[in-house]
Formats: structure tokens, C-alpha cells, sequence
């Protein structure tokens, strides 16, 4: 489409939205114009202005400029922003007008949205931090959570599997405060509990809410923290336009330094002379890593009168993925009404809906024995020395170890595509009873439908066997939400109190199908027929449903703006607990004190605020799946007469007093404002106690018959405890310069307080082919899942140093791997064994600092972790001799070698060791973007009101020792109830991703 073609279409647009949303335009006769500065002179963007007592209005722009035609010389204009007091100036034949606003010191900035209601930043007891859009937009991602890394003090945020196309996000606040239970905050969208995210261009605010005085008021939920995701609205004035659109250059951030053919038959060779060397050198990496791309394009339709206020976008994103064959498109619109429909009665409505398409790659198997694997493990250990298909033109298998499928024959041959349908609506009605006194009523409905196809071609080593593999899972869940409740505000002469109580109902659905085919005839069908498969495999489906039911309350109480009262308590129900426990009561309480309104600071030019919180509550955890309190039977196949027939079995037993998790946390905080509020400060301490900790026990004895003996029980108590810092810091506010920056730190200290007996509880997150039984452990005094093994001392030089010793299975030599003899007895066995690393971060940091001169403005963004121990089964496998190897393997131990800590060359069990255990810390420079805005009088020239330009780099450096490929692992770290203790382990993930972007914004 032309670019007057393309003016015209969307002009067009504008006269259809005028009509259909009956915006009356009068005739203008005088224009008035100006800018509008803050108090220091910055120039502010999105001020409100507009005629007093009409629907007449607009927005200042990137430069605080505004324009507005009037029909009256005695016009008012009135001149509105969060955080700063309100002016009203009268026109008087006057054509420029220029404003200073002054800030509103008693508003403190902003309102930030809180559960069920909002609040005035002064007025909060609770710990809460506020990302707003700029922020979540400053460079682009898949999803808006993926933007809140490094923003906020406490929240951690990481990608479940590396920069793989629609992986699923982690959100974790103040640590894990759960073991079998979910550990993710809870995401509220305007009002819906457990929404899907909007896209971050259609985001106005993030709140998070941290605190037990915060989250009380979600009760069973908010135990982890709460996202409040509020979307845009329009402005009064004349309708928006803007359309954002965003395509990015990608690579994968780092490669493992392999063995090259020739390295790679001297070091088989040194392990087994008779190694037949191969004909080819393949690099693996390179054959399945390729440059990526991602492209996002929002247009977005907005506007305001004092009656209606709409916001309609349409968004789609599509991005090629860095590894062949894996990508990701999605398509989603948002619309927003709310609408004033008499004085006292408003009413809204919220539409979402989205489609996903993705295709996927096996990365981070469970298992990578026999034909099996996944295309990122495969490609590090397959033999280099062979190409990808032999002489007689058949896809190669591996010459050493495991007898596994060449990596591009799995990721170009395999199918695994998945289309995800996500809906949701919810509406509310608003109503006035009187000027203190109003009730409201929200419903709402989501559902998320997917369906996941694959395919195995008879090409492949373990569906060739079957003749082909062919499988459909389908799921859906719905949810339904209810809720009432009344909110009472009532100022008395230096009193106000706000009294907000209601009633919750949400009821969930889920429901899941699998059928499957092997033996076709023809690999063309893929899963799309499997009528068309000689075997039909056994199909399975399953159904299950939870309803939770709570009632709320919360009261606020101010005196004199100075001291502050909160009380906040829930009561839920859930049919995930059995009759015993079925409910659970989460009060909290919390003060505030406005110390700058005391007389003594009220005249302080240095403090322009400071107020002191501390709050201590309750919060809980039901996050388990429904049913696991009950017996349960479950269906098997027996045979009887030489017949095979249906039949089913007890499954396991039921445990009538499985309780809640329950959350207990202090918090003790502090904010600061300095010299007029340009530099603040924000520093909380807080302590979580979880007790009654839900977890799998495996003691119940086979004896009973159960096909499943383990039972969830209420095994012990966690503590997590630390400090957070936020900084903000106007450094320069000139009217050509500006620069600002915004630090934030975090440290969390986890432990394990108490567990049944006082007994260790083993888990396994290794993969199956490595035949271990334990990798980590739950210990009494120690830290949530710190890694167990044998301490790794090096090479014996001949002589094993006192304090260490070999395997029994081998017989004492030089260039053999020294473990630390814990129990002395002069032999390594699994007694040898000890806590050898902890995968907690100690702290971590985010650094923002945004330049502005004139049109220019550039940002810089740093984001680390600091103190988290990664094991890597990765470079265990690597040097476990039957595979190919890192370039550390050329430094192994030989006799003319000694000084060296690689032992020989040789091949060795997999064993759990501190040699592969490696510090986990890292500074990233997650974003580098400078913009410019094209000057205003250039752009209204062409029909445009604001025309944005950018470019930036993401994850451009990486400053780390880890010798991995990214230092932000998460093997086996989500989809199972061990989750929250598998931290810090690499296995197959999918690369982490460096992009290069370049941004367009136009507004009309």
C-alpha cells in the first residue's frame, strides 16, 4: 500500500470509529496552544488538557506541546497529571499559553492500583512497586513478563527454557516460598485472578504486590506475590491512532567449544585404540543454529469522552526461532469500553482473545538413552567425525555411547506443532448507592484451549521401529469468575477511613485428551490422519475441576495524613482439600506513619518525604491439583480367561488432613524522598515463614496395595528472608538534558526449618540415561535444594593425598579423579557423599539509566544475578568419554601432563560431583536502545502527530564464569511438583538469544 494510499485507509478508519461511537465535532474558531513543564523544568509528556465543562481536549506530547481549538474566548482550560495539582487557567483572548505544574507532594506521584480498589502512593502501608508502560516497553519481548526482569526489587523472572519461541515465563516474588506447591505470583488483568497477559503495548501499569499487608486480600493465592496488570484507557480528546512496530535480528548468544573431527579421534583414540576414526567434520551447532527474526506490530484505536472511554488494539507477533524448525506466531486484540451511564451507574467491559502458533524442537529431555534425545544435547555429544547421512544416504547414528539419532535428522525430521486459543471476558457494573457508598459486581470468563500434534518418522531410530509415531493431546480450561463487593470511604475533618468487603467465587475446569497411531505406510500424513496408522494406540482422557469460594474485607484508616491503619483478612474454601481442611482463614494487619507531615519536617527543604511502614500477615497456598487428598482408583488392562479386559485398582490412598501452606511474613519498610522528591529511595526488610510445606512422601508402604505410594503430606517449614533497595534519581533536568536512573537490590536467604523427623528428602533431576537416584536434597539448616554429591579434589598424581581417595571399582593409578573420603575408610562409596552447592541467588541487581537531549534519548539497562551455584549435566555427559567433548578435554591428564585438574582420558559413570559445579553469576547488558522523535512541526507537515524511531541491542554482553552457553539455566525447573527445589540445573536448553531491533511509533 502507498504511503497516500495507506493516509487515506487510515483516515477513513477515523471517520468510521467518529461515527459508530457518535463523537459530535463542532466547529472551531480560535486555536490556543503551549507547553507544559514540570516544576524543574522538564518537559512532561501525556498531560491532560482540556475545556472546562465540555469534551474538548488533548494530550501534550514527547515535548510537553499541546494544541487545542475552542469556540470561547472565555474558555477554562483545565491542565491535569498523575502527581501533579491541578490548574485551571482562563483563556482571555489569549493564543499561547504556557503552564508549570507544580507537584502534588500530599499525592506523591501516583495512584497505584491495589487489590480490589486503588490507593494514593502516601497511603500505602503494604510493600507494592509500580513498572509502568514506558518502562515494560523499552525494548521488545514475547511476553510483558519477560520485561519486569531486573525492574523490580525481589521479583525474580526467568525464561523456562532459554529464547525458544512461546516458552512459558517464571515469575517468582521474594524467593521460593513453596516445595510441592506452586511458587508463580498470582496475575490479576483488570480484575480477572490468573489471567493471561495482555501484550505490553496495551499496558498501562504493573503493580506488585510483595507483602502479606498487600497480598492478604487474595488470601490462598497471593502467598506468592501478586501482579496487578492494569490495560490502557483512551484520553479525552479527538480519537488515537498509533501503531508500534518492531523487527529484530537474532542469534544465539554463545556456542560450547567442541571437539573437531581430528581432536575428536585422537582423544577416542587415547580411550580405546581400536576407535574407526569417521570420513566427515560436522559442527552440530552450526548445522542446527540459524539467524532468527522477530517481528511485533500493535495498532492501537483510543479515545475518551466524559461519558465513554474506549481502547481497541489489534497485536501480531511472529519470530523465527535461532535453532531450525522452531518458531512462534501469535495473533490477539483487546477492547476496553467503560462507560458512565448515568450518575450513578458505570459499566465496562474487557475482551481479549488470542491464537498461538508454535512450532517446536525436542530441547531439555528427560531422557537421552537409545534413539532418543533432544536436538541442543545430541548436537553438543554427537560424534563430529560423521555427516549427516552415511554413504548409502541414510541419516547417520552415533559411533560412540548411545546409539542416538543425528541432531539435524530430529529437529528437520520431527514434527511438534501446538496451537494454542485464548479468550477471556469479563465485565463489572459500578453503582453509587451514596456519595460514600457503592457496590460493585464483576464477572468474568476465560478459556484456553490447545491442541499439540507430533509425529516421529519411520527415519528415526525409535519410530522407525513403530513404523512411524503419531500422537494429539488436546486440552481445555475454563475458568469462571464472581465477585461482589461494597466499598465505604467517609472523611471526617482530619479522619478518612475506607472500609471495602465482598464475596469471591471462581470455579475451574480442566480437561485433556490423548490418542495416538503408529505403523503408516507413508511419513506424508504426519499426526493429520491417524485413521491412516496400522496400530491405533490406547487413547486417554481426564477431567477435573476446582471451585474456590472466599469472602473479603479490608479497612483503612488515616488520621491527619499522617498516620495509617490497615487491616485486610480473606477466608477461602477450596474443593482441592479434603472435608478436614477445607478452609483457611489469612488476616494482616499494617501501620504507616507520614513522618515528613509531621510539624517538625513539614518545612524541610531536604525531605520531601518519609514515611516508615511495618506489617505482619498471613497468606497461603492451595496451588496443588485437584483431588490428591482423596482415594482414588485408577483403570489397567488384566487379562482373564486368555482375554484382555478392563479393570481398575485402588490408586492411592487418602489423607483427610493434607492443610494449606500457609505464609506468615514481617516486613518492615521505608521510604524516602529527597530535595523536592528528585531522588527516592525504597528499602524493605522482610522474613517469610512457610509452614505445613506440601510435598510428595514415598513412605507409604507397597504392602497397601496402592499403585502409587507416594502421598502429598504436610512435610515441614522454609524461611525466607532478606533486603531490597530502589533507587531513583533525577541526576540532571535541564530543558535540553535529562538524565535519570533507577537501581534496584535484592537479596533472599532461604532455609529449611523443620522437616518430618528431622530426615533428609532426596530428589532426582537428572536426565534417565544417567542412571542416578539423587541430585539434590531438602536438609534441615540448609538452603531449598542444594546440590549432593561427591567433592571433586582433583587428579591423583599417584600417591592420593591424605583425606581422599578413588572408586573401589578401579584400582588405584595415576590420572584417576580424587573424591574427599568423608567417612575416612580409604574407598569412595555413596557414604562419600556431601552438599556440594548451593543453586539459591544470593542478591541480584537492575541498573537503568535514560539519557534525553532534545529529540535523542538513550537508554542503558544492566541486569545480574550474583551467588547461584549451576550444575551442569551438560558438561558431565561431555566428559563422561563416550561422546564428544569439550575443548577441556585436550588438557587431560597423560604422563607427560601432570599439571593438569582434567583426569585421563577414559570412560566413566555419571557421577553427581563438584567438578561440575560452577558459579552461576553473571552482569548482562539486557538493553541498549537510543531513540528519536522526529520534531513536530516536521510530522504535522505529513499528517502525523508523533513519529518515533529507535534502535536498540539486546543481551548484547554477558559478563560471567560459566562455561555454558547461558548462565540462566532452568532444566526440569517447571510442570511438576519437584519444581522449586530443580534450581541451577543445565541440561538441553534451548540458547539464550542476542537481538538487534529496530522500532517505528507512529501516533495520528
Amino acid at each position: 500500500m502507498s504511503n497516500k494510499n495507506l493516509k487515506g485507509f487510515l483516515k477513513s478508519s477515523l471517520l468510521l470509529i467518529a461515527l459508530l461511537g457518535s463523537i459530535v465535532v463542532h466547529a472551531q474558531n480560535t486555536t490556543v496552544s503551549g507547553k507544559v513543564l514540570g516544576a524543574t523544568g522538564e518537559e512532561l509528556l501525556g498531560v491532560n488538557v482540556f475545556v472546562k465543562g465540555t469534551r474538548i481536549g488533548t494530550t501534550t506530547d514527547i515535548e510537553g506541546n499541546y494544541s487545542l481549538n475552542i469556540s470561547s474566548q472565555d474558555a477554562i482550560l483545565v491542565f491535569s497529571y498523575v502527581g501533579f495539582s491541578t490548574q485551571e487557567l482562563a483563556v482571555n483572548g489569549q493564543t499561547n499559553i504556557n503552564v508549570t505544574l507544580e507537584e502534588d507532594l500530599s499525592f506523591l506521584d501516583q495512584v497505584v492500583v491495589v487489590g480490589y480498589g486503588t490507593a494514593k502512593k502516601s497511603d500505602l502501608t503494604g510493600s507494592v512497586v509500580s513498572v509502568k508502560s514506558e518502562e515494560l516497553n523499552a525494548f521488545p519481548v514475547l511476553n510483558a513478563e519477560q520485561a519486569l526482569q531486573g525492574r523490580a526489587a525481589g521479583v525474580s523472572v526467568q525464561s523456562n527454557n532459554g529464547g525458544e519461541p512461546g516458552t512459558p515465563i517464571s515469575v517468582r516474588v521474594r524467593g521460593n516460598t513453596s516445595i510441592g506447591a506452586g511458587s508463580g505470583a498470582l496475575v490479576v488483568v483488570d480484575g480477572f485472578v490468573g489471567a493471561t497477559y495482555p501484550q505490553q503495548a496495551d499496558i498501562e501499569s504493573v503493580e506488585i504486590l510483595k507483602d502479606a499487608s498487600a497480598t492478604a486480600i487474595y488470601g490462598s493465592q497471593g502467598a506468592n506475590g501478586v501482579i496487578l496488570v492494569t490495560t490502557k484507557k483512551g484520553r479525552i480528546g479527538k480519537v488515537s491512532v498509533e501503531l508500534n512496530s518492531t523487527y529484530s535480528a537474532q542469534s544465539t548468544s554463545e556456542q560450547l567449544d567442541l571437539l573437531n573431527a581430528d581432536q575428536f579421534g585422537d582423544y577416542q583414540t587415547a580411550i580405546s585404540p581400536n576407535y574407526l576414526r569417521g570420513p566427515a567434520d560436522t559442527d552440530w551447532q552450526d548445522l542446527i543454529y540459524q539467524s532468527g527474526y522477530t517481528q511485533n506490530h500493535n495498532l492501537s484505536f483510543s479515545g475518551a469522552t466524559e461519558e465513554v472511554n474506549y481502547y481497541v488494539s489489534a497485536n501480531y507477533f511472529d519470530q523465527e526461532g535461532v535453532v531450525i524448525n522452531s518458531g512462534f506466531d501469535r495473533f490477539s486484540i483487546l477492547g476496553k469500553v467503560d462507560a458512565q451511564v448515568t450518575d450513578k451507574l458505570k459499566l465496562g467491559v474487557n475482551i481479549f482473545t488470542s491464537r498461538g502458533n508454535k512450532e517446536g524442537v525436542s530441547t531439555q529431555a528427560s531422557t537421552g538413552g537409545t534413539g532418543s534425545g533432544d536436538v541442543i544435547s545430541i548436537a553438543y555429544r554427537f560424534a563430529p567425525d560423521l555427516g549427516i547421512v552415511d554413504e548409502d544416504g541414510v541419516f547417520t547414528f552415533n559411533s560412540v555411547g548411545d546409539d542416538v539419532d543425528n541432531p539435524f535428522a530430529i529437529a528437520t525430521l520431527s514434527i511438534d506443532e501446538t496451537k494454542t486459543d485464548n479468550s477471556r471476558i469479563n465485565t463489572y457494573a459500578d453503582y453509587s448507592l451514596t456519595d460514600n457508598l457503592s457496590v460493585k459486581s464483576v464477572f468474568g470468563f476465560s478459556t484456553r484451549n490447545e491442541t499439540r500434534g507430533t509425529y516421529q518418522p519411520s527415519s528415526l531410530t525409535i519410530a522407525g521401529a513403530n513404523g512411524g509415531s503419531a500422537s494429539i493431546l488436546s486440552g481445555k480450561r475454563t475458568s469462571l469468575l464472581s465477585e461482589t463487593y461494597v466499598t465505604y470511604k467517609k472523611e471526617f475533618e482530619k479522619s478518612n477511613i475506607e472500609v471495602v468487603g465482598g464475596y469471591s467465587y471462581q470455579r475451574t475446569i480442566n480437561e485433556r485428551s490423548t490418542t495416538g497411531a503408529e505403523q503408516f505406510l507413508s511419513d506424508s500424513f504426519g499426526y493429520r490422519n491417524l485413521s491412516a496408522g496400522a496400530i491405533q494406540l490406547i487413547p486417554t482422557s481426564d477431567f477435573s475441576e476446582s471451585i474456590i469460594q472466599s469472602q473479603l474485607g479490608r479497612f483503612n484508616y488515616r488520621y491527619d495524613d499522617r498516620y495509617l491503619l490497615t487491616f485486610t483478612a480473606r477466608r477461602d474454601g477450596s474443593s482441592n482439600f479434603a472435608r478436614n481442611e477445607k478452609y483457611a482463614f489469612f488476616p494482616s494487619a499494617a501501620l504507616g506513619w507520614n513522618v515528613s507531615n509531621e510539624d517538625f519536617l513539614k518545612e524541610s527543604s531536604t525531605i520531601s518525604n518519609l514515611k516508615l511502614r511495618a506489617s505482619y500477615g498471613a497468606t497461603g497456598t492451595q496451588s496443588i491439583n485437584p483431588y490428591q487428598s482423596l482415594a482414588s482408583y485408577t483403570d489397567i488392562y488384566a487379562v482373564v480367561g486368555g482375554q484382555t479386559v478392563n479393570a481398575i485398582v485402588p490408586f492411592q490412598v487418602a489423607n483427610p488432613d493434607l492443610k494449606w501452606e500457609t505464609s506468615y511474613q514481617t516486613n518492615i519498610g521505608l521510604d524516602l524522598g529527597l530535595l523536592n522528591n528528585r531522588f527516592s529511595v525504597v528499602l524493605d526488610y522482610y522474613n517469610i515463614d512457610t509452614e505445613d510445606l506440601i510435598l510428595n512422601d514415598s513412605s507409604v508402604p507397597e504392602i497397601a496395595g496402592q499403585q502409587r505410594n507416594d502421598l502429598l503430606k504436610n512435610v515441614g517449614e522454609i524461611n525466607n528472608k532478606g533486603f531490597e533497595v530502589s533507587l531513583t534519581s533525577r541526576n540532571i533536568v535541564t530543558d535540553d538534558f535529562a538524565w535519570t536512573t533507577d537501581f534496584n537490590y535484592s537479596r533472599n536467604q532461604n532455609e529449611v526449618v523443620s522437616l518430618v523427623d528431622g530426615s533428609d528428602i532426596f530428589f532426582d533431576a537428572s536426565p534417565g540415561h544417567f542412571l542416578q537416584d539423587e541430585t539434590h536434597v531438602l536438609r534441615v539448616g540448609e538452603a531449598v535444594g542444594v546440590f549432593y554429591g561427591y567433592e571433586y579434589r582433583g587428579v591423583n598424581q599417584g600417591v592420593a593425598p591424605e583425606g581422599t581417595a578413588i572408586f573401589a571399582t578401579a584400582a588405584p593409578a595415576a590420572g584417576q579423579e580424587l573424591f574427599t573420603d568423608v567417612n575416612g575408610d580409604g574407598i569412595i562409596n555413596t557414604n562419600d557423599r556431601k552438599i556440594i552447592g548451593d543453586p539459591n541467588q544470593k542478591w541480584t541487581a537492575g541498573l537503568n539509566n535514560t539519557f534525553r537531549y532534545k529529540d535523542f534519548d538513550l537508554n542503558v539497562f544492566f541486569q545480574g544475578a550474583f551467588g547461584g551455584d549451576i550444575f551442569s549435566f551438560t558438561a558431565l555427559e561431555l566428559a563422561s568419554g563416550n561422546s564428544n567433548a569439550t575443548t577441556e578435554a585436550l588438557d587431560a591428564w597423560t604422563p607427560t601432563n601432570t599439571d593438569t585438574n582434567v583426569p585421563i582420558a577414559a570412560v566413566r559413570n555419571r557421577r553427581i560431583t563438584s567438578r561440575f559445579v560452577y558459579d552461576g553469576s553473571y552482569v548482562r547488558l539486557k538493553n541498549l536502545a537510543l531513540g528519536y522523535n522526529i520534531p513536530k512541526d516536521v510530522v504535522e507537515k505529513i499528517g502525523f502527530e508523533r513519529i518515533r524511531l529507535g534502535i536498540s541491542g539486546q543481551n548484547l554482553l554477558t559478563f560471567t564464569d560459566y562455561p555454558g552457553t547461558d548462565p540462566e539455566v532452568s532444566y526440569k525447573a517447571a510442570g511438576n511438583l519437584e519444581s522449586n527445589v530443580n534450581q541451577g540445573f543445565d541440561y538441553g536448553n534451548y540458547p539464550n538469544i542476542k537481538s538487534v531491533s529496530f522500532n517505528v511509533n507512529l501516533k495520528f
